[in-house]
């Protein structure tokens, strides 16, 4: 078995690249926080009306929160919104 000796300021600066990687394999390693949507935002992002949200929501298509009167929708069950409506094409070249 072969010895490695360092120096201090080699020592010092092997451990600071280590911090560095540790740090950005947590920022990566972190869950994704949720993005929320309010209606408007909504609306615009599917360029739907008021009424087809709300059909929407009656008919239990897609989940939302409500806090008083203000409507939110999470990002990703509009993401599964759209994937559930997912028709492939009929054609393949």
């Amino acid at each position: 078995m072969d010895a490695i000796i360092f120096t201090k300021d080699q020592f010092t600066d092997l451990m600071s690249k280590l911090d560095t990687i540790q740090s950005q394999i947590s920022i990566k390693a972190d869950p994704k926080k949720e993005t929320y949507l309010d209606n408007l935002e909504f609306l615009t992002l599917l360029k739907v009306s008021k009424r087809t949200a709300q059909t929407w929501r009656d008919e239990g298509k897609i989940s939302f929160s409500q806090v008083g009167s203000k409507i939110y929708y999470k990002l990703s069950d509009v993401e599964k919104l759209m994937q559930e409506h997912y028709n492939k094409a009929f054609k393949s070249k």
